[in-house]
């Protein structure tokens, strides 16, 4: 097998974009050379010379002409050039990528390759007989290589790159790696050899070539100066030769700061102003050293390094806004100081010490504070006063002194007032000048043992004055508590009956002291005091009867141990029960003598029973007559309402039509309605009803409206009208009219059967008709 190939070979070095065409025709053929040595035979032997073969193809990516890109031409010795041989390719792309003449075995490209995405192709070649389809040669394989052309610019990892690098940095100074990649063959010519170089930045950065590392170029660059720099880096192929593809990024580099900028005070001297009121703690003002620097290179503190104002003013530093506030610390007086002078210094709290040249970092400045006066009010001399004063003191006296300046002005006379708000009732008097307290009127101190008042000066000032009064016996002691005392008719002499004690709304400044006594000698008890306060009330006899005295009244005398001595009276009630052995209350009093008459309890009830039913049977009676005093519903046989009454029969026939027009009595609503009664169903309704015409019948009407006005002004009167209920019986009733105004000119046609069916509430009327009917059948 041979291998023509007509693609170029590898291409020179040098020119990188010159290439060279051969054509090289490699045949394999058989030689027959007759070699001069005989094997042991005598034979002479021949040997076999083959030609030597170029198994590798090259093709350019990328290529431009047209029609399909030739690759090369297979061929075999054994191919006798008539039409016998066929050429069988396979491998990589065959078919697809790359096709062959079957016949002359030339092979094309059949698409522009691109190397960066396939460099090299695998394939293999045979020849085949088209007869027998035996392979006239075992398959070759051979390489078809892709040259690189200059086709890929190159290309960095981002388009933007984000560096800092510190203020003050030195010449060299490292920022930042940039990278570029190109995707072309760089093991072929320069396709792929970068070169990177700066387009904007100078001179204040620099690149390396080959490293596209960027350092700085300018030495001490100032942040302050200027803070942002834009760099734009380009990496160019070809080793940045002309032709060679490009590509670029920026790079935003930031100068880092650092602390080389003191703080420093734009003024000398700052005037401030406080009012001598303010408090402790409040601040009196602001104020701010500027530093050039950012971040914790910024950051300073304040601090008071002399001054006459030292101890009345203190200086924190705002940590925010790195402001210094000039606080109070003590309480201020116009009158005493009004101007007060402080140094105060600023420094860095955080210094480099590479920078300590450009220093000092730190500054002082002069801050004047002036007082200004306030209208104070009257300031007293205590925060608060108590006095005491006795209750019996006479209106007039004198209870205390209150005192009071004002702390603007020297010898000025403050005028007093009492707040009448906390003396409502006007129990007190100050005097104006000097501020002595003194009573309007006498005091009790059972009523209110202290006084609160408030006293004010003048510019609004006041202080609470406490007026204690003072204890003046002038109670008498009484009982703790009502006492409820009994004695047994079977109790013995000297026997307890009831232990009492006493209260006294004085305060002795030793406490109470109470004696008990009875005001006269009393034959039945006697009162022995127990001295702790308390006293016991005994029997002096016994057999006590509660028929002859039902209770006692015993008088017992209550005094105290202080001066004056007051004494009470107090009398204590003691009634006479029936207790059983044991000395439990049975009875006592009244119901003791109802007792005594033989009355059990039970006798009691049965007896309260009795009264309840008889004022029960009092009440209905009075009620049953009051019914009868009613006027009768009926009043004359003359009246009109006779008619309707009095019937106990059929009717009067055709002369009752006489008399006036029933249908007057007829309410229009209702026969227009023809309302249906809804208290009982009937089986069955008349089939034919004639209904009477309403006429204007003026003296009938009238009589009906006189009649119906004086029943209802009539307080007496039942709670319906006959008249009305007779009108609407006729119409609204499922009875239908029992009356024979209107019924069939003959009686024959009526049937009765049908009231027995409507319950009992028409049992008499259904008796009366179907008797009446039966009668004139016999």
């Amino acid at each position: 097998m041979c291998f023509i190939s007509l693609s170029p070979p590898p291409p020179l070095p040098k020119p990188p974009l010159l290439f060279f065409s051969l054509i090289q025709i490699v045949k394999h053929k058989r030689h027959n050379i007759m070699n001069l040595t005989s094997d042991r035979d005598g034979q002479i032997l021949q040997r076999t010379k083959r030609g030597w073969m170029w198994n590798s193809f090259f093709l350019l990516e990328e290529w431009t002409g047209t029609g399909k890109q030739y690759v090369g031409k297979l061929h075999s010795d054994m191919d006798k050039e008539d039409g016998s041989v066929k050429y069988v390719l396979t491998g990589d792309g065959a078919g697809t990528v790359f096709e062959i003449d079957e016949n002359s075995g030339d092979m094309h490209a059949t698409r522009r390759l691109d190397r960066e995405e396939k460099a090299l192709y695998t394939l293999s070649a045979k020849a085949v007989n088209k007869t027998s389809g035996q392979d006239l040669e075992k398959a070759s394989e051979f390489i078809i290589k892709i040259h690189d052309i200059n086709d890929n610019e190159p290309k960095f990892a981002k388009d933007t790159y984000m560096a800092g690098v510190s203020e003050m940095s030195n010449v060299g100074a490292f920022v930042i790696r940039v990278t570029a990649t190109d995707a072309d063959d760089e093991a072929y010519g320069n396709s792929a050899k970068l070169v990177y170089s700066i387009l904007q930045g100078q001179p204040y950065f620099s690149v390396e070539p080959e490293t596209g590392v960027i350092r700085t170029a300018l030495p001490n660059m100032i942040r302050e100066n200027r803070e942002h720099y834009q760099v734009v880096i380009q990496a160019k192929d070809m080793a940045g030769q002309m032709g060679g593809l490009s590509g670029t990024t920026t790079v935003n580099i930031t100068l880092l700061d650092v602390n080389n900028s003191p703080p420093r005070f734009p003024h000398s001297t700052y005037h401030l102003s406080t009012p001598e009121s303010a408090g402790i703690g409040s601040p009196v003002g602001r104020i701010k050293a500027y530093d050039a620097d950012v971040g914790e290179n910024a950051e300073m503190w304040y601090s008071i390094l002399d001054g006459d104002g030292q101890d009345m003013f203190n200086i924190i530093t705002d940590s925010t806004s790195q402001e210094g506030v000039i606080t109070v610390k003590k309480q201020l007086d116009y009158e005493s100081k009004r101007l007060y002078s402080l140094r105060v210094q600023v420094t860095n709290t955080h210094i480099d010490r590479r920078f300590e040249q450009l220093g000092p970092f730190s500054d002082t400045a002069i801050v004047r504070i002036t007082i200004t006066d306030v209208d104070e009010p009257p300031v007293f001399s205590r925060a608060l006063y108590i006095f005491e004063v006795d209750e019996d003191t006479p209106a007039g006296s004198s209870v205390g002194t209150v005192s009071a300046r004002d702390p603007d002005t020297i010898n000025h006379l403050v005028k007093y007032t009492i707040d009448r708000h906390t003396d409502l009732e006007r129990l007190f008097n100050i005097d104006s000048n000097n501020g002595t307290i003194s009573t309007l009127q006498g005091l009790d101190r059972e009523t209110s043992k202290w006084h609160n008042i408030s006293v004010l000066a003048t510019e609004l000032s006041k202080v609470p004055v406490f007026i204690k009064v003072r204890d003046v016996n002038d109670n008498a002691p009484e009982f703790a508590m009502y006492y409820e005392t009994f004695v047994c008719e079977n109790v013995k002499a000297g026997q307890l009956i009831q232990t009492i004690s006493a209260v006294d709304t004085d305060e002795p400044l030793v406490g109470h002291k109470f004696v008990f006594s009875l005001s006269t000698i009393n034959p039945n008890f006697t009162v022995f005091d127990n001295e702790d306060n308390t006293a016991r009330i005994l029997t002096r006899r016994g057999s006590f009867n509660r028929r002859e005295m039902s209770s006692y009244l015993l008088p017992v005398v209550i005094s105290d141990n202080d001066y004056p001595i007051q004494s009470s009276t107090s009398t204590l009630t003691v009634r006479v029960c029936a207790c059983d052995s044991r000395g439990n209350v049975q009875t006592c009093s009244t119901e003791a003598l109802l007792l005594s008459a033989g009355l059990s309890t039970g006798a009691l009830v049965a007896i309260l029973l009795c009264i309840l039913i008889l004022l029960m049977i009092v009440v209905l009676f009075a009620a049953l007559r009051h019914q009868k005093k009613k006027e009768p519903l009926i009043i004359s046989k003359e009246d009109v309402r006779d008619n309707v009454v009095s019937y106990n029969d059929e009717g009067g026939g055709e002369e009752d039509t006489q008399a006036f027009d029933i249908g007057t009595l007829r309410n229009p609503e209702v026969i227009d309605t023809n309302k249906l009664r809804r208290d009982i169903m009937p089986e069955m309704l008349f089939p034919f009803r004639r209904t009477s015409p309403i006429k204007d019948n003026t003296d009938v009407r009238d009589f009906i409206n006189g009649r119906l006005h004086e029943n209802d002004s009539d307080p007496t009167a039942p709670p319906y009208d006959s008249l009305a209920t007779y009108a609407y019986e006729g119409n609204g009733s499922l009875a239908e009219s029992l009356s024979s105004l209107e019924s069939a000119a003959t009686e024959g046609d009526q049937e009765f059967e049908y009231l027995s069916h409507w319950g009992p509430q028409f049992k008499k009327l259904a008796d009366m008709y179907i008797g009446q009917e039966s009668q004139r059948e016999t």
